[in-house]
């Protein structure tokens, strides 16, 4: 049997991390799964959590308000070490490209212990876009010694940079997996929970949301901007905005929007009621990189406020398209979908980020890499 431990610290990571976690857990005779929170998002993590029916063997409380990147990391790294040198761990995996996943992968990499990266091999080239994450996951690839790659697309970016390709397995993204793991009961179930909150799902349903670093300062303030010309000339739209809890995104949104009849703030969301959201949306306004992931599984276009993307699959596919914090962007390519019905929107491709099997082919490469 092997201890492996899953560290992951946001909604996201939880997200794409729990069907691999529950098909681990389908054979207790081969693992001992060890689920490690270090609470990046503290509230957000634990929530998604509790709706996966997991619970955290280590919560590692490593937030503080206004701290540095430099802080946070060494916070969270003295947090681990912690556990890593009271607990026998076999391996560990991690997900995607948050301060947690290098902390993570560091911390693994220190005890010589071999690092599993889900979702390894998106790269946008830029350093600062997304930042801090591209690098994270650049140099988390460096101590990895599985490489889970969403798509060929990937698996490509690491052969390029010398990872050994028997060291990457392109598996699709196990994002995909966790919407399967919903029950269609479950989603629908989600109505009641905007019906209380007076918000109509319909044909007009617009959801955005914006949190990303780089978007802060004046590119929210452009951002907003749009939102608010889109709501006006669309005012039988209705606008949902789940808001992001810093301030730098908090209070602009609620300063500028809340006055807005056809635009509802609100706090994050339970995983499933974002999901309700995607599959009813007519249009789609994110900086998230999950979100560009799913919504092709909802045929639902997508626009991208990013100016950079390591998630290239859906641009190729034209399931999705970048258009940066720019104003002219935003509101331009979203009156070309607003201006017409939802049914003559709807995509036609398939999504190209995977089928919903990712977990059940990453645990046979785990069992064939410890010959279980």
């Amino acid at each position: 049997m092997k201890n492996i431990a899953f560290v992951f610290g946001t909604r996201p990571e939880i997200i794409k991390l729990a069907p691999v976690i529950l098909e681990l857990k389908k054979y207790p005779e081969l693992y001992n799964v060890t689920i490690i929170n270090t609470e990046q998002q503290k509230e957000l993590s634990n929530q998604t959590l509790s709706y996966f029916g997991l619970n955290a063997d280590f919560n590692l409380n490593s937030m503080r308000e206004n701290q540095s990147l430099s802080s946070v990391q060494a916070r969270i790294l003295t947090a681990l070490e912690e556990v890593y040198s009271s607990d026998k761990i076999d391996a560990t995996v991690v997900q995607g490209d948050t301060m947690t996943v290098l902390c993570g992968a560091l911390t693994s990499f220190y005890h010589k212990l071999p690092v599993f990266h889900v979702e390894a091999g998106l790269r946008s080239y830029d350093i600062y876009e997304p930042f801090p994450e591209e690098i994270m996951r650049q140099m988390t690839t460096r101590v990895a010694q599985i490489h889970f790659a969403p798509t060929e697309v990937n698996k490509n970016a690491l052969l390029k940079e010398g990872i050994d390709g028997k060291k990457i397995h392109v598996v699709g993204n196990t994002v995909i997996d966790a919407l399967f793991c919903l029950s269609d009961n479950v989603i629908e179930d989600s109505r009641k929970f905007f019906d209380t909150n007076d918000i109509n799902i319909d044909d007009k349903l617009v959801l955005i949301t914006a949190h990303r670093r780089e978007n802060h300062g004046e590119r929210i303030d452009r951002i907003i901007d749009a939102i608010k010309y889109l709501a006006e000339k669309y005012n039988d739209h209705t606008f949902v905005i789940p808001v992001h809890p810093n301030p730098n995104v908090h209070d602009k949104m609620f300063k500028h929007l809340e006055s807005f009849a056809n635009i509802k703030l609100l706090a994050p969301l339970d995983y499933p009621y974002l999901v309700y959201l995607m599959k009813h949306a007519k249009l789609i306004l994110t900086d998230s990189g999950g979100i560009q992931e799913e919504a092709p599984s909802f045929a639902c276009p997508t626009l991208v406020m990013r100016y950079e993307t390591e998630r290239k699959e859906g641009i190729e596919a034209g399931v999705s398209k970048l258009v940066g914090a720019d104003y002219d962007k935003i509101t331009e390519e979203s009156e070309k979908i607003l201006s017409n019905s939802k049914s003559e929107t709807r995509l036609k491709a398939k999504n190209p980020y995977g089928d919903g099997t990712s977990s059940k082919k990453i645990e046979n490469i785990i069992k064939n890499y410890f010959n279980l």
